[in-house]
């Protein structure tokens, strides 16, 4: 009998959406496909440990429902009707396409649209080189960070803060707006090893008994939007308790008196009424970090889902700033180190050719813009041409239904770049098939870490499917763009220049070998010892919400995106979420479930299985209110649409409040509309983002 061949493994990164960026090793089949995958046990901050849907990966890359030809429609969009068509013919339709709605309407009428579907500096940025070498409309990207960052940079003034690896150093570990579980597994992965080394006790602060809140010592479960009280009230405590470190106060901020006067009325009773929480659970979290110097607060991407995100973020950040927690290892703050990587991609997003004047769209408005929204279209000509790569709009977008009547206009035609039939894909004119992450070169950043990680190509992809750098090399040469820089280079030639150009010094085949490269920053810098990233060194208590310092403000053709006036001159609860009224009495978010990554995983058969089915999660007090019982359909809506879904009675989520764990395709739905019917596309102060767990809604028995 023959022996088995052995199979060998090749190092790569995970291309998701996910702070964490893994460094992963690859089980490589003798056969040419892939086994499992297995966190990097020789990187610090992966330390061995990977998400289980990730791990699953072979379920993904091999599955029998994955996009393999171009597909171009026949009849009515999204009546399901295609025929394969080659791909030089699918490039050239694309052209044609692009320049007729040029020819019509100015450049402006192309829009190319993406996301983080992957995170590759080369397959992910690339669109923007096209995009600024033609003069197509740029995109102001929303979706995700704004909020968080602002309020992050409002305080500390730049996007970095304690290694994430200290949390293993921790006395006491602060996970607040992140469910790490299921989004961040490293983050527990950190927390676990403080808890067993030193006793270290875990905090997790959230709006439902999640994984993660069933990891901790003390779970606070507070309503939506209402953090911001909850971190006022804490700072207080310092100030009563004499714990705030007042010399650190003195040497580091720029106004801890004005501070102290400002929360002398926003006590543990005045935030216990706002959040829900007890006065005992915040008096006994007051005490905890007063007492432990070595508290490590890790604040994670839910800042970004309400409204009041931005002050949320900054009233959080400015606890452990009172305390003096920067102080030590193993305590502080951290939220992203994407300020630290200094990464130079100018010439794979081809920043030279960009034209100022060329207006910016607003990407999580794309709803608006779609159905001829004037303000949206920042006053130009409607969007006739798209290519879509790396996101799923029809899906994943706010105003779901908004999106989905604009990719219908049988005047728009759309290109959707693949890797499986997406809500989006079955909309469009022409699906083009995918490649993986691991059948391409690329090279990523972790902003939940410190690690760049090279992602080398690993394995042939299907003899039909291309990556995307081949899309934007193939129309750039149609479009008449080839010539211009950063254009007739392969991805390799990119990430060599764009290593060059960073002062990273080692280049592609040694990256191989080396597999990523370490940019921590030292303790100093990392804690902000020397200073915070203002002007003065100094931490602002008092933000300027119209500065210059915001990490993502919106280009100059845009406008105002969010009342700057309703933000606070020292930190607070603001009041701007869409709270509750006699029509609207329940709060909805629209959590992560563990086994998706937004709309990815969500076709692999482990990640259905362990999902189940779309559920929206309710009290047993409101399900008997309502009348209803496990199982039951129900109406949701609100003023932005409505759709059925079985209702999951539980304790893990507070009275008044719904959770809709996702993303599900809309396919997946009763009415085959997805969870995002519901959410609001209104830009948020202060520079726009999409307020996705932040909506009153009705509900009623179907």
């Amino acid at each position: 009998m023959n022996k088995p061949l052995p199979s060998r493994f090749g190092h790569s990164a995970c291309p998701h959406d996910c702070p964490s960026t893994c460094a992963l090793d690859v089980e490589l089949l003798p056969d040419g496909r892939i086994g499992r995958l297995r966190g990097a046990p020789d990187n610090s901050y992966t330390a061995g440990v990977i998400c289980a849907k990730v791990a699953r990966y072979a379920e993904r890359i091999h599955h029998p429902d994955r996009l393999l030809k171009p597909l171009q429609r026949v009849g009515g969009k999204g009546e399901g009707n295609w025929r394969e068509i080659g791909w030089d013919d699918a490039l050239d339709l694309v052209a044609e396409q692009f320049l007729k709605a040029e020819q019509m309407d100015g450049p402006e009428a192309v829009w190319p649209y993406y996301y983080a579907g992957t995170m590759g500096l080369v397959q992910r940025d690339g669109i923007n080189r096209l995009r600024h070498a033609k003069g197509y409309s740029g995109q102001f990207s929303t979706i995700c960070t704004n909020m968080a960052w602002t309020g992050w940079v409002m305080g500390a003034g730049a996007l970095r803060g304690a290694d994430p690896r200290e949390i293993a150093k921790s006395d006491c570990v602060v996970i607040w707006g992140t469910n790490a579980v299921a989004t961040q597994v490293n983050v527990m992965t950190h927390a676990a090893r403080a808890r067993k080394e030193r006793g270290a006790k875990i905090v997790v602060i959230d709006i439902y008994d999640n994984a993660t809140m069933a990891q901790a010592d003390l779970a606070l479960k507070l309503r939506p939007g209402t953090d911001g009280a909850l971190a006022c009230a804490l700072m207080h405590i310092a100030f009563r308790d004499g714990t705030a470190d007042r010399a650190y106060l003195d040497r580091y901020t720029d106004d801890p008196k004005g501070l102290e006067a400002h929360l002398a009325t926003r006590g543990p009773e005045w935030a216990a009424a706002i959040t829900g929480l007890s006065v005992d659970e915040i008096e006994s979290f007051g005490a905890l970090i007063g007492r432990t110097q070595r508290s490590y607060f890790r604040l994670g991407y839910g800042f970004t889902r309400q409204r009041n995100g931005a002050a949320a973020m900054h009233a959080a950040l400015s606890v452990p700033t009172v305390f003096g927690h920067w102080q030590y290892e193993g305590g502080g703050a951290f939220h992203s180190n994407s300020d630290i990587f200094g990464l130079d991609g100018s010439l794979i997003q081809g920043a030279a050719l960009r034209d100022r004047d060329t207006r910016f769209l607003d990407q999580s408005r794309i709803g608006a813009i779609l159905t001829g929204d004037r303000e949206a279209l920042s006053g130009g000509p409607p969007v006739t041409a798209m290519l879509v790569q790396n996101t799923n709009p029809a899906n994943v977008c706010p105003e779901q239904r908004k999106v989905v009547a604009g990719l219908r206009r049988e005047d728009l035609f759309v290109a959707v770049h693949e890797q499986f039939l997406t809500d989006t894909a079955k909309l469009a004119d022409l699906v083009l098939p995918a490649t993986m992450f691991l059948e391409h070169d690329d090279i990523y950043r972790g902003g939940g870490q410190s690690h760049i990680v090279l992602g080398p190509k690993l394995t042939e992809p299907p003899e039909t499917v291309r990556s995307n750098h081949f899309v934007i090399e193939a129309l750039a040469e149609r479009l008449g763009a080839s010539g211009k820089p950063g254009f007739g280079m392969s991805e390799r030639d990119l990430i060599t220049d764009l290593l060059e150009r960073s002062g990273v010094e080692t280049d592609f085949g040694s990256l191989i070998e080396e597999k990523w490269i370490d940019k921590g920053i030292d303790f100093e810098k990392a804690h902000f010892i020397d200073g915070f990233a203002h002007e003065n060194g100094k931490f602002r208590f008092r933000p300027d919400w119209t500065g210059t310092r915001a990490p993502n403000r919106p280009p100059s053709s845009l406008g105002p995106q969010g009342p700057h006036a309703s933000l606070s001159a020292f930190p607070d609860h603001v009041e701007t979420i869409e709270g509750v009224d006699e029509d609207h009495p329940y709060r909805l978010a629209t959590s992560p479930a563990r086994q998706f990554l937004n709309s990815s995983f969500a076709e692999t058969p482990g990640s259905r299985k362990r999902e189940g089915t779309p559920a929206l999660m309710i009290h047993p007090d409101d399900a008997a209110r309502e009348a209803l019982s496990e199982g039951d359909v129900v109406q949701v809506g609100n003023q932005r649409g409505d759709l059925r879904l079985a209702v999951t009675i539980t304790e893990t989520v507070r009275p008044g409040v719904l959770v809709h764990e996702g993303l599900w395709a809309n396919s997946d739905f009763l009415d085959g509309e997805g969870i995002n019917v519901l959410t609001g596309a209104d830009p948020v102060a202060p520079y726009g983002g999409a307020a996705f767990h932040d909506n009153r809604v009705w509900l009623r028995r179907s």
